[in-house]
């Protein structure tokens, strides 16, 4: 049976919340001008899962009237009582690139005690593309969780300012290898003398894994 916006429209208008991401999804499937307004009422369903569903179909959708995803994408982000949809608010901004949310993020990041959000704004921060986002990288460098941790390193070789190779350098030592596997990421993007020596050590580290990215980095270098 082919989806047609009156059988999206039925599921969505749904009181079983199943129904209604049944309906969203459907979304997917028809014409994106006429997709996009009919998603804009499921970012205020009362079920935590529907908004979700409906706010993770911004990131294409979205590209219809970027003004006005902004503001729903702000308003879940600052608003929404749910981590999981904060999240996918963060994730939706950044691959529309709307840096004007930056503030937003930065002050969502402070705010927030939930590492979801945390993680998620910070790994948004390096697909965004911001240079203002650099200070607040350096900041969750600090982070006590190693995951936000982990995102900063990535998002840091994604923004591509050198002035990060400093930073990064004292974790190739880090006793997380995951870690180590991300500055080695990370120092291939951002290139330099310091990032090529760094490279060179972590092309005998100890995790196989380490190893051969190092190794696979100086050869593309």
């Amino acid at each position: 049976m082919s989806v047609t916006p009156e059988s999206a429209k039925e599921l969505l208008s749904s009181e079983d919340f199943g129904k209604r991401i049944s309906g969203v999804n459907q979304l997917r499937e028809l014409d994106p001008a006429v997709a996009f307004e009919m998603i804009q009422p499921a970012l205020s369903d009362r079920n935590t899962r529907v908004r979700y569903a409906a706010i993770s179909q911004l990131d294409t959708l979205g590209q219809q009237d970027l003004q006005a995803t902004l503001t729903m994408l702000r308003d879940r982000l600052l608003n929404d009582p749910e981590p999981d949809v904060q999240a996918a608010a963060a994730d939706a901004l950044a691959a529309l690139k709307l840096t004007e949310a930056f503030e937003d993020l930065k002050k969502v990041y402070h705010q927030t005690s939930e590492w979801l959000v945390q993680f998620s704004i910070i790994a948004a921060l390096g697909e965004l593309g911001d240079p203002c986002a650099f200070e607040l990288l350096q900041e969750a460098l600090a982070s006590e969780n190693n995951l936000v941790q982990t995102a900063a390193i990535g998002s840091l070789g994604e923004l591509g300012d050198t002035r990060a190779v400093p930073l990064l350098v004292p974790y190739a030592t880090n006793p997380d290898w995951q870690i180590r596997y991300r500055v080695v990421q990370a120092l291939k993007r951002l290139g330099g003398t310091e990032a090529h020596s760094t490279l060179e050590s972590l092309s005998h580290d100890e995790v196989e894994q380490v190893a051969q990215e190092a190794q696979s980095s100086l050869k593309s270098a």
